[in-house]
């Protein structure tokens, strides 16, 4: 049973915090809206752990755009809904690709250093891209995005930034039901305390910690969705997760993402057995779709009986693959790889969350003053699986989307902040023992159901096991403490259960979704979309 809130407690006894805009999240989505923000008043950004803390700064292969003179919107708009698979917003892809090319400019002018050749843009390829439009700094674009927009955020008069500051939930107002702010736990300290604004734009990121392998830092929880859904909000495509083909698969190492720029360089895939093996699965070979690579490199695993397969790097020159991929090439080196030798050991890992809070394209969620943009929001933009490169891209236009809609609504309702409601009635009361072993157990229990049976194949009986196993441990849980570590369960006990009750409700195969028992797509029944609210 999901409990409104997680906590009881008296709102006007916690020190408070207030804004025109409350953006939670400091990936790129969160903090392009609050620069964007700023220009219609003040900013208050909450972050979890360091501001760094971040997909963001982990994104390594680039942000697709359609700057080239040999490349067009349309093209972009084109490959974007053919990796959809039929489930997205022509609209919301039109903007994507329409608005995205200034977007990026306006990240040039910010001081992001995207390399170039000559003079002209260095344009890397990706998976299910037709043309080279994928801008990037080395391998490591996202950290070099979030330099510019955190120094920027850091710099502004009207923009501040507080650290570890963990989002719990979400307050409305009693009489309209408008979004007032949210509870936070200041994990620095264990204390709650509450953030009150005019427009709270929620952009905490994905999921991918749902997953026993994911390339997701230890943040990405879901916290933004979960507590959303408590709230009232909808959530929308919860059973479409991308899994990234190529994550580095050593005993002793982190899934570390080996970019699908690699194999846009010409990087080949082989089982075990040295054989190449993707060109009987797809048309474009290495360079399929990312649910399609999955598959096969899970099959050639089950046939070979081996925990991986390898990227061959055997035949490209070695010196320029050290200079485009210098990250990956010191990570490799790091973890007692010998890149020289031309090959990478690789698994697929959990990767990205198409689904999330469902909203317009103006961010806007079903509940008056919440916004949601990046990978928390499901828009339309995604479908059924995600182009590689548009989620950097994503979270620059739609954030300024969110942002202009944000301070459209302050204007309407005028600046004063909602009321809060005078208490909250929770699950727990504050003043339990933490048992954090408990935490553990449970997010570790979480994270292997989901992999074992809402994973990359799935069938209906291995989905139905997991949502009652969810269900069952849901209910065993009679109160919560505050730590995070607490709220974290809880947040990933509610996103594992819907992703798995909406994939054993989708029966077919589509996308990032795949089912065993349903391997067809079924354009007759499912072109929809399924969406949960309390």
């Amino acid at each position: 049973m999901i409990p409104r809130y997680l906590f009881s407690l008296e709102l006007d006894q916690l020190p408070s915090f207030e804004a025109d805009f409350l953006i939670i999240g400091s990936g790129i989505a969160g903090l392009f809206t609050a620069y964007k923000a700023r220009e219609h008043g003040s900013v208050l950004i909450l972050t979890k752990q360091r501001a760094e803390d971040s997909n963001t700064e982990m994104a390594q292969g680039g942000i697709a755009a359609a700057i080239d003179e040999t490349d067009s919107p349309i093209l972009h708009l084109e490959d974007t809904l053919a990796a959809g698979a039929g489930l997205c917003d022509p609209r919301a892809v039109e903007i994507l690709v329409t608005e995205g090319p200034v977007r990026v400019m306006e990240l040039v002018e910010l001081g992001v250093r995207f390399d170039r050749e000559g003079g002209a843009w260095a344009l890397g390829r990706e998976g299910a891209h037709r043309r080279r439009r994928i801008l990037h700094a080395s391998d490591a674009t996202g950290e070099e995005i979030a330099r510019a927009l955190i120094r920027e955020c850091r710099g502004a008069q009207n923009i501040t930034l507080k650290e570890d500051c963990f989002l719990v939930d979400f307050l409305r107002e009693p009489r309209t039901g408008r979004c007032a702010g949210a509870l936070v736990l200041d994990t620095a300290t264990g204390g709650f305390m509450v953030c009150r604004a005019g427009a709270v734009i929620v952009a905490t990121g994905g999921a991918g910690q749902l997953y026993q392998n994911t390339t997701n830092p230890a943040v990405a929880t879901g916290d933004g969705m979960a507590a959303a859904y408590r709230a009232g909000a909808e959530l929308m495509d919860m059973e479409f997760v991308q899994f990234h083909p190529t994550a580095l698969a050593l005993a002793s190492a982190p899934r570390f993402l080996i970019s699908e720029a690699v194999r846009g360089e010409g990087a080949f895939l082989r089982n075990v057995k040295g054989e190449r093996f993707m060109l009987k699965f797809h048309e474009l070979a290495e360079l399929a779709p990312r649910d399609i690579v999955s598959r096969a490199i899970v099959l050639e695993m089950e046939k070979t009986g081996a925990d991986h397969v390898y990227l061959d790097l055997f035949h490209l020159d070695r010196d320029r693959f050290r200079a485009r991929f210098p990250n990956i090439w010191r990570t490799c080196r790091r973890y007692g790889l010998d890149l020289a030798q031309g090959y990478i050991p690789v698994a697929p890992a959990a990767h990205y969350i198409m689904g999330g809070i469902k909203t317009n394209t103006e961010g806007e969620t079903n509940i008056p003053g919440l916004y949601a943009c990046g990978e928390v929001a499901c828009n339309g933009v995604h479908g059924a699986n995600r182009l590689a490169s548009n989620s950097l891209l994503e979270g620059l236009v739609l954030g300024a989307r969110a942002a202009a809609a944000g301070s459209r609504y302050l204007q309407r309702v005028g600046r004063q902040l909602p009321q809060l409601p005078p208490r909250l009635t929770g699950k727990s009361n504050v003043n339990l023992d933490p048992e954090g072993s408990l935490w553990k157990r449970i997010s570790d229990r979480v994270r292997t159901l989901m992999w074992e049976k809402v994973g990359i194949i799935r069938t209906g009986q291995a989905l139905a096991e997991a949502a009652a196993a969810f269900s069952e441990l849901e209910n065993k849980i009679s109160s919560y403490v505050p730590s995070r570590e607490a709220i974290e369960t809880a947040n990933l006990l509610t996103l594992g259960r819907l992703a798995a009750v909406a994939a054993w409700l989708r029966t077919e195969s589509r996308g990032g979704h795949f089912r065993k028992d349903f391997p067809a797509r079924d354009d007759l029944f499912w072109p929809r979309h399924l969406i949960f609210q309390i």
